[in-house]
């Protein structure tokens, strides 16, 4: 009996031990779970972020690129910039730059090469989604060897807004619907709500293509918006050669977008017509060539070809005209007609051979002609 009451007690002390012992862990054991859980937490929030395995390395090295909270397989590229990317990505290494799919969760995990942006550091590793809605982050990164410069200052320090629709101003000519870069001006009216006036503002005009993200261009306006005022803002957008459809430009200010407007561009129907007309006139042209060809090499039957272009005997002898017939032909015709004429006889004055010549026998009589006598100046 006392052995098993011994034996009870230890397993008593044994469970209580055990749980003391997971009561002790469990404040340490809680902020882990809840640090692994945060990133999907971030989904649901809609901010993605990006995390680095290493804060420094050098040129030819390896980074590893890990991200949470992105739309569930979305297509996102990665680039090491300089200058925290103020100038957009003109200041990254386009060249090493990775592409990944997020998976389901929206995570992503991938291996950068580190390369030297064209733009002194301060470096970040900028991850931006290509397709779909936008959106972006940023992870402070250092390249080893890299030069390091201060930021450039900011030229403006007005804050812009945009204050009526924007508009795209412009046709397309003639050269637009055979294939040329369409092109128009886009409008906006835009206010300065900050203190300071903003001069020569930098904008980045975009246009975007169905789903694929849009391409920024960097445009200077030259000119100043006071503090409180607001200006008109103009600036030229053109789309590549032969682009057709439904583009929408946007306009973007400070990393903001401020304006977007749909742009339709209609189909260079020209070029289809010139290459229609292509279609038609080259094989016409091969066809009509090649039965030139085949005219000139096949050979020719007796009284074609050759002889075309040269005078037939009779009708040279007709169109010598009437000197041969006077030299030559004359004697014999009168000589065939007076040997007819003395076959048939006299008087056949109704044979068409002896006509027109008569004998004296058969010549009419001055005095039976049927001509009436003038009333004056008769003989």
């Amino acid at each position: 009996m006392r052995t098993a009451e011994r034996a009870a007690r230890r397993r008593r002390r044994r469970a209580a031990a055990v749980l003391v012992l997971c009561l002790a862990l469990a404040p340490a054991l809680l902020p882990a779970a809840a640090a692994h859980a945060a990133p999907y937490a971030t989904a649901a929030d809609g901010t993605p972020t990006v995390r680095l395995s290493a804060k420094e390395a050098g040129k030819g090295g390896t980074l590893t690129v890990t991200g949470r909270g992105w739309r569930p397989k979305a297509l996102l590229t990665l680039l090491i910039c300089g200058q925290n990317m103020i100038g957009g990505t003109n200041s990254c290494a386009n060249g090493d730059g990775r592409a990944v799919t997020t998976d389901a969760h929206g995570a992503f995990h991938r291996k950068l090469p580190v390369a030297e942006p064209p733009k002194p550091c301060p470096c970040v590793v900028h991850v931006a989604t290509v397709t779909g809605t936008a959106a972006d982050a940023e992870a402070a990164f250092k390249v080893a060897g890299h030069p390091v410069a201060p930021l450039p200052k900011e030229r403006t320090g007005g804050r812009l807004a945009v204050l009526a629709q924007p508009r795209l101003t412009g046709s397309s000519g003639l050269l637009t619907w055979f294939g040329a870069p369409a092109q128009r001006e886009l409008t906006v009216t835009v206010g300065n709500l900050g203190s300071a006036p903003a001069k020569d503002p930098v904008f980045q005009v975009g246009t975007s293509h169905g789903v694929f993200a849009p391409q920024w261009a960097e445009q200077q306006w030259r000119g100043t918006v006071p503090a409180g005022k607001k200006a008109e803002v103009r600036l030229p957008v053109e789309l590549p050669a032969g682009a057709h459809g439904d583009y929408l430009v946007s306009l973007k200010y400070g990393g903001k977008v401020l304006a977007e407007q749909p742009w339709g561009v209609g189909r260079p129907w020209g070029v289809t017509l010139f290459w229609v007309l292509l279609c038609i006139v080259v094989p016409t042209a091969v066809f009509r060539i090649g039965m030139a060809v085949v005219d000139r090499v096949r050979p020719h039957g007796p009284g074609r070809g050759r002889s075309e272009g040269r005078t037939h005997p009779a009708a040279r002898g007709h169109a010598g005209g009437r000197r041969s017939g006077a030299a030559g032909t004359g004697p014999r015709i009168r000589n065939r007609t007076s040997r007819a004429r003395d076959a048939a006889g006299p008087g056949r004055p109704g044979d068409s051979a002896a006509l027109p010549w008569f004998t004296p026998d058969t010549a009419p009589s001055t005095t039976t002609s049927t001509e009436r006598p003038t009333s004056k100046g008769s003989a």
